[in-house]
Order: structure tokens, then C-alpha cells, then sequence
């Protein structure tokens, strides 16, 4: 299946080149789409260098910071107008390994949407201060709690979809932002049926730069998450959460 990896920068001057660099090698197949975000330390200028070397790699820049959740929507459209089958989230600061992706696109045989998960046996964090994990493992189960899920790392950001999984999950009109993001993805796409496999990977800090995460963004997807948990997309919501060579995947 035609792939492409969605990679939204702002401020990756230093990260992005390493890590075109390590996908491309891991999936010669796949191609690369970074969604600059106007950062003012020469990210895009720099895209458009490697896009110009290398025709598998894709530049869209957007004139402002408008948060993860609005590039990655901007990045899904020009993917599936360009007619990818499957469209990668990835993190340009190194924190997702790009050598993990075949087996998360392995697991698409299976499923429609692929996530790689922290919290399965077999994913790991390193070089995490353990109030850091402590947030992410506290959000993420209260999200479960909440919203009913199966997926044991609802907040990770690293994942495969088929196309026709964020058409049915109407991505186009998710609001959130950042952390938030992708929680109500996977929310949508459990309510829309279709299948999620989660997929054990190692997460690493990032080596370069700071992290986007804070505290406003945790209070907004807390208080999205509680507002959702009382307004439920659909009465479909019922799930089983079964068990693959290629991971664990949830069926409606």
C-alpha cells in the first residue's frame, strides 16, 4: 500500500535531518511529508533542501503555530488527496524509532488503524523522569476509564492508519489539540469500527531542543476527555479487545 509518514516541525532544525535520514533507510518505500509550522529556526528552509534532494520527500508549510491537531489535519488532507492508502504519525524528535515502523505496518494486515504503545508488554520509556511517565500512564488511564477504550496507550502519537479509517473517523473536523489529539482519534475510530492494534515500542526523550508538551495542554484534554465521557459519539461503543501475532487489536 502506497504510505506516507506525516511529520509535523516546529523548531526541528537540528532532529529532522537524522531522522528523513533513518526513515527512509527503515521503509525505502514510504514517503515522507513534513508540515512546518513556520519555525523560525530554519526547519522549512531545511525541508525544502532534503525535498529537493530526494523525491520521496514532501514539504507543506503552513504561515503559523497552530498546534499538533491542526498540522496533522492539514497533513492528513494533502495525503489522502494525493492518494496514500496508509498515513503514519511520527514525531520528528527522534522519540518514535523509525525501525519500528515495519512492524506497525505489518499489523495493518490485521487492522485498520496501528498504534505504537508504551504500555503493552514488550513498550518501553527511557530516559523519562518518572513524573513524566507518571502523567502520561495517569492520562491514559484516565482516558480508558472515561471513555470506555480497550488500548492501553491512548495518548501515544506514534501510528499507522488506513485511509479509510480517518475517513470514517471524520479527522477533518477533530478540534483538539496536541495530547488531546490523539486521544479523540482513537476514540473516533473505535466509534466508527474499526479495528486497532497496538503495537509494543520503545519511547526515548528527545536528544535535541524541548519538549512541546504543557500544562495547558494536559488541562485541555482532561476537560475534553470528562465532557466527551458524558456525550458519547455513538451507541456503538461496546468493545473486546482480542490478541494477534501482530498485537493487541480492538473489535467492536
Amino acid at each position: 500500500m502506497r504510505t506516507i509518514v506525516v511529520i509535523p516541525t516546529y523548531n526541528e532544525l537540528e532532529n529532522l535531518p537524522e531522522i528523513v535520514a533513518r526513515l527512509r533507510a527503515s521503509v525505502p518505500s514510504a514517503h515522507v511529508l513534513v508540515v512546518d509550522d513556520d519555525s523560525p529556526d530554519g526547519t522549512g528552509d531545511l525541508a525544502d533542501g532534503l525535498a529537493r534532494r530526494d523525491s520521496a520527500v514532501h514539504v507543506l508549510h503552513r504561515t503559523e503555530k497552530q498546534g499538533l491537531g491542526a498540522a496533522y489535519r492539514a497533513g492528513f488532507a494533502w495525503a489522502l488527496s494525493g492518494g496514500y492508502e496508509v498515513i503514519v504519525e511520527m514525531d520528528a524528535d527522534g522519540s518514535h524509532r523509525p525501525e519500528e515502523l515495519p512492524r506497525l505496518l505489518d499489523s495493518l494486515a490485521d487492522a485498520d488503524v496501528a498504534v505504537g504503545s508504551r504500555w503493552v508488554p514488550g513498550g518501553r520509556v527511557i530516559d523519562w523522569p518518572l513524573r513524566r511517565e507518571l502523567l502520561s500512564r495517569g492520562g491514559s488511564l484516565y482516558a480508558r476509564i472515561a471513555l470506555g477504550l480497550g488500548q492501553r496507550d491512548v495518548t501515544g502519537g506514534y501510528r499507522a492508519y488506513r485511509a479509510s479509517a480517518l475517513i470514517a473517523a471524520e479527522y477533518d473536523t477533530v478540534e483538539s489539540q496536541g495530547y488531546c489529539f490523539q486521544i479523540e482519534m482513537l476514540w473516533r475510530c473505535v466509534d466508527a469500527a474499526q479495528r486497532i492494534a497496538e503495537v509494543p515500542i520503545t519511547f526515548a526523550e528527545r536528544v535535541h531542543g524541548t519538549s512541546k508538551m504543557s500544562s495547558r495542554i494536559v488541562v485541555e484534554a482532561m476537560l475534553r476527555v470528562s465532557v466527551w465521557a458524558i456525550t458519547p459519539l455513538s451507541p456503538r461503543r461496546r468493545q473486546a479487545v482480542v490478541t494477534t501475532p501482530t498485537g493487541r487489536v480492538g473489535v467492536l
